[in-house]
């Protein structure tokens, strides 16, 4: 008896140190691509060169356009303009007495900025209650469920980037009080986003990741 001691130890030594090389393997496969994906573009003002480095942002880009009827290039673009493809970057936080930090100035979160009162309709809206507004894929088919309520429910063109990027950043309400246009800052706001718009249509006609075949 004395003598099996030393052999069943080993055995469960080197059972043990298998279960640890594969929970090993298995995290690193699911914490590499994480940091891949979340990881923000060497160059956010060239679609061309986003598409190249992010090929599954250009697939889930497409997929959503075919979904919601809104062009690649108006989803990028309010991306571009809410978080620079940062996916998981917050509002600042109030500041009490001059430099406590307090609460944030809203529930705006990823790549996308949706709110959490916004992102609990668009889950219920879809079934997708898996999606993560930190996830590219969710995030840009959000944009999309967006945009395309801002087409159905206040009647305007799906190339109408005036009205669906104040809609957006205004909510569907505020864009139909219409005081949204007495403020200087929404409209210097919604024309930076028409130019990234038509910067971004201007380059996606030249993408050759648009020809490759598979990618689509």
């Amino acid at each position: 008896m004395l003598n099996m001691i030393p052999t069943l130890t080993s055995l469960n030594v080197r059972r043990w140190t298998k279960y640890v090389v594969l929970a090993t393997v298995l995290a690193a496969a699911f914490v590499l691509p994480a940091c891949v994906s979340t990881s923000t573009p060497s160059n956010t003002d060239d679609l061309c060169q986003i598409f190249d480095e992010k090929r599954s942002w250009y697939r889930s880009a497409t997929r959503s356009e075919r979904k919601w009827g809104i062009s690649i290039p108006i989803m990028m673009a309010v991306i571009y303009k809410e978080s620079s493809f940062r996916a998981t970057v917050r509002p600042p936080r109030k500041k009490i007495l001059g430099f406590i930090p307090g609460k944030r100035l809203s529930t705006s979160f990823g790549y996308s900025q949706a709110k959490e009162e916004t992102w609990s309709d668009y889950i219920r809206d879809t079934k997708n209650r898996t999606a993560s507004r930190s996830n590219f894929a969710d995030s840009i088919d959000f944009v999309g469920w967006y945009l395309s309520r801002a087409v159905e429910h206040l009647g305007v063109a799906a190339t109408d980037t005036e009205a669906l990027y104040a809609s957006y950043h205004v909510g569907l309400s505020g864009y139909q009080s219409g005081s949204w246009r007495n403020s200087p800052s929404i409209r210097n706001s919604v024309a930076t986003f028409q130019r990234q718009v038509q910067r971004y249509e201007r380059q996606l006609r030249t993408c050759t990741v648009r020809n490759r075949r598979g990618r689509r």
